[in-house]
């Protein structure tokens, strides 16, 4: 399989730690110019010193992902950077709300939806205008084994979920031969799902079949071969990353 994506341009919202942290550190090695966006520029920085680059660059630009304006930037300012944009990874996620949803105030209800659904919407216009719909490209979407389940305490991040991975489907129908995909992790150990797994970790990983809560670089290595020619006849698919949570008796923890 060729996974390798020298001279292609990647950009992952989200991406000074975690899960798109991998993603990009993937990227990089692989060969790709990558540019890392986030709220926070302290957390850029060392995101992007901590990644070795396998032929390209890696940069980064401070950018809220659920704020239009600052998409609208960041894109741009990739494409003066590298010219290009061919892979998108929408990454970037929040949950503000822990309990039932009937308990959620309408704000965090706002903001879930704006930067884990909207976002998703916004991030990937701006790539498709800016350069995919002359190029092409590959539009990776993080979503959620949570998109399948019914839960308490996460519903509402959940329910945002779920919505990523119908648009998913819908951009893909529309934007070909742009490739849009989605990755649909389990329990991560990243600091966003830290209060799901550090608390029981040897009982969560019983649970699965693979006897292991996943790791950031288990996403990284299934967006690298989304991003790569290796899979250049896939799209439209949501590819769950989750140690066999979804088949384990009675289901798995997300997040």
């Amino acid at each position: 399989m060729d996974l390798r994506l020298d001279g292609k341009v990647a950009l992952v919202t989200g991406g000074s730690r975690g899960i798109g942290l991998a993603i990009a550190a993937r990227l990089a090695e692989a060969g790709a110019n990558v540019m890392l966006s986030s709220r926070k520029e302290e957390g850029l920085r060392a995101a992007a010193s901590s990644i070795a680059p396998g032929g390209g660059e890696v940069s980064w630009f401070v950018a809220n992902a659920g704020e239009p304006e600052q998409a609208a930037a960041c894109v741009a300012h990739t494409m003066e950077r590298f010219g290009s944009l061919d892979v998108l990874v929408n990454n970037a996620g929040t949950s503000p709300h822990f309990g039932p949803i009937a308990d959620i105030d309408v704000p965090r209800a706002t903001k879930t939806v704006q930067v884990n659904q909207t976002a998703v919407l916004v991030w990937t216009q701006l790539a498709y205008k800016a350069s995919m719909a002359r190029n092409g490209g590959s539009v990776i979407n993080i979503a959620s084994i949570g998109g399948y389940l019914v839960e308490p305490g996460i519903g509402w991040y959940n329910v945002t979920k779920a919505a990523v991975i119908h648009l998913t489907h819908q951009l893909a129908a529309e934007l070909g031969p742009v490739r849009v995909n989605a990755i649909a992790p389990g329990l991560v150990r990243t600091d966003f799902a830290r209060a799901l797994w550090e608390p029981a970790e040897e009982v969560v990983a019983s649970r699965l079949p693979l006897k292991r809560i996943g790791e950031p670089d288990d996403i990284g290595a299934a967006a690298l071969f989304l991003a790569s020619d290796a899979a250049r006849w896939i799209t439209g698919h949501t590819l769950v990353v989750d140690g066999g949570a979804l088949v384990a008796p009675g289901g798995g923890v997300t997040l």
